[in-house]
């Protein structure tokens, strides 16, 4: 279905989310129309930020917002949707559009799966009710349904539209640019090279594919790292944790602007410890470039005084493959909680992979691998 359509059907103006793959031709769609518009479209840190932010909207105009997202997202919005927006609380409706990744029956990563499974269960128990939307859902099916939703939605209750794969469609396409020059893939090549065999903790997305990818081309085995291919924003924390319980090793974590940014309130809790062995490394590309490369808010805010003000002893911003070079190999002497924050263009290679190890694997050879390290 043409988003088009679609969005002409359900009749809201205002948007927020955070972009998901499944549903690039929406956002595509939102950004070609609006951009980033305080009174029509804003992407959000994660999707609890969206659904408090769409009650907002709803209590100072008394309309219906949409908030967008992909399943993974679910978890996210369990709280506000029970504690704030469901009809034995506050009653604020909201249009949920909810992108299907691990659709039982389809072939996805193995981050994807289990929460494909309770996807539409979750909606079920948080009184949600739903439509799947596939690419043969005709115009005026979606008619009927909405009609039917907006009875629900008087009553003061939420709705939700469930976006298979390949639904939605937009014949425009929106490329995504930024004014950085160095190569993310090559960062993580400089990254390795300067943290020889210390554990490494990457973010979910394009980050720990490259990662696993930079292993395998420079014939190296992938014990020295773990994935958080799921659990988006929270892979600092993981390496926090390792840090804590290995003081005598060095670990470094690999984040991402739109996965700091999901759970900035982490970079808090690091900085009130500041455990002296741990390097906090965001990439910055300012964009969700796995999920098509709409923008983050991390182009507008500085990150170097956030980890400053969060209580990080040392932080720093480089632009160029010279400088983190620089950072990398005096930053390993400090012997103190240092963050660095790497600008990068957009984009990647068009045959990069993905990890052939499946999670467990990784966990236990990961495991094996700092078991071995004293403590």
């Amino acid at each position: 279905m043409n988003v088009e359509i679609f969005n002409s059907i359900i009749g809201s103006d205002f948007f927020t989310g955070v972009p998901d793959s499944q549903l690039k031709a929406l956002c595509d769609y939102l950004m070609d129309t609006y951009g980033i518009d305080s009174k029509h479209h804003i992407i959000a840190a994660n999707e609890g930020n969206a659904a408090a932010l769409a009650a907002g909207y709803h209590l100072a105009t008394g309309k219906i917002p949409v908030v967008y997202m992909q399943n993974s997202g679910e978890g996210n919005i369990i709280n506000p949707v029970a504690s704030l927006l469901n009809n034995e609380v506050y009653a604020i409706p909201v249009i949920f559009i909810i992108g299907w990744r691990g659709e039982p029956g389809e072939i996805d990563e193995p981050q994807h799966v289990f929460q494909g499974k309770i996807t539409l269960k979750l909606l079920s128990d948080v009184d949600i009710k739903f439509f799947v939307i596939d690419k043969n859902t005709l115009e005026q099916k979606l008619t009927a349904v909405m009609n039917d939703f907006r009875n629900i939605l008087a009553s003061g209750k939420s709705v939700a539209f469930i976006i298979r794969k390949n639904a939605l469609s937009y014949n425009k396409r929106i490329d995504y640019v930024n004014k950085n020059i160095i190569n993310r893939e090559t960062v993580i090549h400089h990254i390795i090279k300067a943290s020889g065999k210390d554990p490494i903790v990457s973010t979910t997305g394009k980050i720990s594919r490259e990662l696993f990818e930079a292993r395998e081309s420079n014939g190296q085995c992938h014990n020295y790292d773990f994935l958080t291919v799921g659990a988006m924003g929270h892979s600092s924390s993981i390496a926090f944790g390792i840090a804590l319980n290995k003081p005598n090793t060095r670990v470094w974590c690999i984040d991402g602007d739109g996965a700091i940014l999901m759970h900035m309130g982490a970079m808090a809790i690091l900085g009130s410890i500041a455990p002296r062995n741990m390097i906090h490394i965001v990439i910055n590309n300012e964009a969700h470039e796995t999920v098509g490369g709409m923008p983050t808010a991390a182009s507008h805010i500085e990150l170097v005084a956030i980890a400053k003000a969060c209580g990080y002893p040392y932080a720093v911003c480089v632009n160029s493959l010279e400088g983190l070079d620089e950072e990398l190999y005096t930053i390993k002497r400090r012997n103190t909680l240092s963050f660095i924050e790497v600008k990068c263009s957009i984009g990647s290679r068009e045959n990069l992979g993905r990890p052939t190890t499946r999670p467990v694997k990784n966990k236990l050879d990961f495991m094996e691998y700092l078991k071995n390290i004293p403590d």
